[in-house]
């Protein structure tokens, strides 16, 4: 399985996830009420983890190989969902919540052998930790770092888009040492956050509760276990800079209240991003600045991944201490951000400006609107030959959608055009692959398969930028191509062994998808994307019986 693909998969099922969990959050009672500790003032579903948990599980439960550690993750991290949606229904108290973080942290411990056994050159050469120092440091870590990236869940996009960094590293750590089950299962993740995303940046409709906010934090800190305690080269402490900002938000609020004689579990608005909010920082600004300084991390631990476990400690903390200065300085000195400087008057205001007019949006959408029917008729160019059976297929759904559009003969227009879509773009795609043209190769190949790339990119930035109060919605056409298109190929009696059928499957999503977020952007004016496709069906008839 490409890590393209299931990265692909995660994310448009996410996506499709999404507002169906969305609407059933109120009926279910999980809802994020505002208090005095909270940024948002209305009531928020928080059913977003529900929705990445089933995006990123579907994808795993089918291609990663099964084996004690795999089963171990899953578990361990169903109980983590179980009882962090029930957190999000009915809030438990510290004690509550830590029981089946430490059942979930045991089955991964003793089911899946992910342990801390060697600290590096922290300690003397080959020191090996015993079992009864191992087991609870390790139960430690992951509790500690399921909690802290609970804790940063406090700004939209922020939970989501510091863990989505952590496990790109993951997966390219996983993938560079050969341990493609992690860089499988890290993609997959990346693809339900990114997909999740959609729907949390800033102003979001929706959270990931608790019960996705645990999940990340279990994941991201188990991978990085075993990345850094098996057989590889990397430093046994990597996994410190790899979750980062996350620690260290943590760490400071915890000594901070210990100092003022209070518990460390007790709750208050002193995590940096309630400090940066009261320096004058917007919610985005904020959530911006503390992706600058996970990013940060990360290149830390990605420059330094080979080095001594004493660089990693030191590059920790000089960033920790160059940034908890910062803040120190700028509270001492009641600072607050001047927003009639030169970043205000020469960068925000003129990209203010542009957004207003649509400027953004015009340029994604009209990319996206006018690639995607070129896209499409670039693909009837590849194949060597078009069967006959296809070309009548063509004529037929040719006739059909001007019959809907010009003589009205169909009332539901829309569903025609999407019937026709879904149904030649599945056969055109696996033919491009099957039986291309000579031509068809090196450069050519890359430009392809680069374009499709681009395409997915100005769908992600349109529905970011589209004024569209409805976001994406998933129908009974989408639940069954989704069926379709996850279970067939992996049907025993059905061979492909001719052609890569995941990255076959992901230009499918590919096209289905921009070809629903086009229809929305539309609203009724489909008609524009009608006339594309009848040309693109009409090459198809012409390639048929012409050859």
């Amino acid at each position: 399985m490409n890590l393209f693909t299931i990265f692909i998969l995660s994310l448009f099922l996410t996506i499709a996830l999404v507002p169906v969990f969305k609407r059933l959050a109120f009926r279910m009672h999980i809802v994020d009420v505002p208090d005095i500790r909270k940024v948002h003032v209305t009531p928020m579903p928080k059913t977003g983890g529900i929705s990445m948990a089933i995006g990123i599980f579907i994808p795993l439960l089918i291609w990663v190989t099964k084996d004690a550690f795999v089963s171990s993750v899953l578990l361990g991290t169903l109980v983590i969902i179980v009882f962090g949606v029930v957190d999000d229904i009915r809030p438990l108290n510290a004690k509550q919540k830590i029981i089946p973080q430490i059942a979930a942290a045991l089955i991964v411990i003793f089911m899946g052998g992910v342990k801390i056994t060697c600290l590096g050159s922290l300690l003397p050469e080959d020191c090996m930790l015993p079992w009864f120092c191992s087991i609870p440091l390790t139960l430690l870590v992951i509790l500690g770092v399921t909690n802290a990236i609970n804790l940063a869940d406090g700004l939209d996009g922020l939970a989501g888009g510091i863990s989505m960094l952590s496990f790109i590293l993951i997966a390219f750590l996983a993938y560079r040492c050969g341990n493609m089950q992690i860089a499988l299962m890290s993609m997959a993740i990346v693809g339900g956050i990114l997909g999740f995303l959609r729907f949390n940046t800033y102003p979001a409709i929706l959270f990931m509760g608790d019960a996705g906010s645990q999940m990340l934090g279990f994941l991201s800190i188990v991978f990085a276990i075993v990345l850094t305690q098996d057989n590889t080269p990397y430093s046994r402490i990597l996994a410190l800079p790899i979750i980062g900002f996350p620690i260290l938000d943590t760490l400071t609020v915890m000594v901070e209240r210990i100092i003022k004689k209070r518990s460390p579990f007790s709750a208050d608005k002193n995590h940096f991003h309630h400090r940066l909010l009261r320096f004058g920082f917007f919610h985005t600004e904020a959530v911006f600045i503390i992706y600058i300084i996970q990013a940060c991390f990360i290149i830390l631990a990605l420059k330094y991944r080979f080095y001594s476990d004493w660089v990693h400690i030191l590059g920790f903390s000089i960033l920790s201490c160059i940034i908890l200065l910062s803040v120190f300085f700028a509270r001492i000195n009641s600072w607050e951000f001047n927003r009639e400087g030169y970043l205000h008057t020469k960068v925000k205001s003129p990209l203010k400006v542009l957004k207003e007019k649509n400027i953004f949006i015009r340029v994604c959408f009209g990319c996206l609107r006018y690639g995607f029917p070129l896209l499409l008729a670039f693909q009837v160019m590849i194949p060597k030959q078009i069967p006959l059976f296809f070309s009548g297929v063509a004529a037929g759904l040719f006739l059909l959608i001007a019959g809907s559009y010009y003589f009205d003969f169909f009332k539901y227009k829309e569903n025609v055009l999407r019937f026709s879509t879904y149904l030649v773009v599945p056969l055109l795609i696996y033919m491009t692959h099957n039986d291309p043209s000579p031509w068809m190769s090196g450069f050519w190949s890359h430009v392809n398969d680069m374009t499709f790339i681009c395409l997915v990119m100005f769908v992600l930035l349109t529905m970011n930028l589209t004024k569209r109060q409805k976001g994406f919605k998933i129908s009974a056409m989408d639940v069954l191509v989704f069926i379709v298109v996850l279970v067939f190929p992996n049907i025993p009696s059905m061979q492909f062994t001719q052609v890569h059928i995941g990255m076959i499957l992901a230009k499918i999503l590919i096209m289905f998808f921009c070809h629903d977020v086009i229809i929305g952007e539309l609203r009724k004016e489909s008609g524009v994307l009608a006339k594309s496709m009848l040309g693109i069906l009409g090459i198809l008839v012409l390639r048929g019986f012409i050859g």
